[in-house]
């Protein structure tokens, strides 16, 4: 997690047509249970766990593999390896300040929205079981995709599947095609922005300027800074605190 950032009052709205958001880092934070995780992988390999963490944040386990140890770079393995890590793990990941009340209210407001995630399906879903937070109405998982972040095309997956929701909800010309992406990590935010989307980017594993520098539209400390409501032509997003 990043340290004390200075929050302003400056305030800003925007109307979108859903929300695709990003999990780890995100809704949750396990960074303490992926270290583990990457320490054991590393142990296996005899390499230091530390060489990994350098580049693995926000990207798939499969493509990381595929350089340290392509023997082990198959869906087979790296479900079963991301599948063990919520039991696995002496520290349990932790809820992003207003996380779960963002879900609530996109379920409650019947928001169309997903996640697209770098971690597996079973990844995923034994974060969700864990910590019980709200199912998401779509998911796009590291399986689902050739390529992950920085490639946009989770994102863009993500994105039809919002747009093809949106349709259903409400026909209007004047509805808004803008979709949401919310990041924490710079690969993430250019993956959403190849994909043509706006980026909110919550500061809680890296840098303002890190975020800025990668394209981010706007940035704000955490999902506590984040109000939703229905409108005409969609759903206004509130950020408050902006960074």
């Amino acid at each position: 997690m990043t340290g004390e950032t200075q929050v302003s009052s400056e305030a800003t709205s925007h109307v979108f047509a859903g929300f695709l958001l990003d999990f780890d880092g995100t809704i949750i934070d396990s960074t303490e249970a992926i270290v583990e995780n990457w320490k054991r992988i590393a142990t296996d390999l005899g390499i230091d766990h530390e060489e990994i963490l350098r580049t693995s944040h926000g990207r798939r386990s499969i493509d990381v593999l595929q350089q340290l140890d392509p023997t082990k770079a198959n869906w087979e393995y790296v479900s079963k390896m991301e599948s063990q890590i919520p039991n696995l793990s002496r520290s349990p990941a932790v809820e992003i300040p207003g996380a779960r009340n963002l879900l609530e209210t996109l379920t409650k407001l019947h928001i169309p929205h997903a996640i697209v995630t770098s971690g597996t399906n079973a990844l995923l879903t034994g974060w969700l079981n864990i910590l019980q937070l709200p199912q998401p109405q779509h998911v796009t998982v590291a399986e689902d995709v050739t390529l992950g972040k920085p490639d946009p095309e989770g994102y863009r997956k993500g994105k039809d599947k919002i747009l093809a929701e949106r349709k259903h909800i409400d026909a209007g010309d004047d509805r808004s095609t803008d979709v949401l992406v919310v990041e924490d990590a710079p690969a993430g935010i250019r993956a959403g922005k190849a994909a043509g989307c706006k980026v909110l980017a919550v500061a809680t594993t890296h840098s303002v300027e890190q975020l800025k520098k990668a394209g981010a539209d706007w940035v704000v400390r955490d999902l506590r800074f984040v109000g939703v409501e229905r409108c005409d032509g969609g759903f206004r997003v509130g950020f408050s605190g902006l960074l």
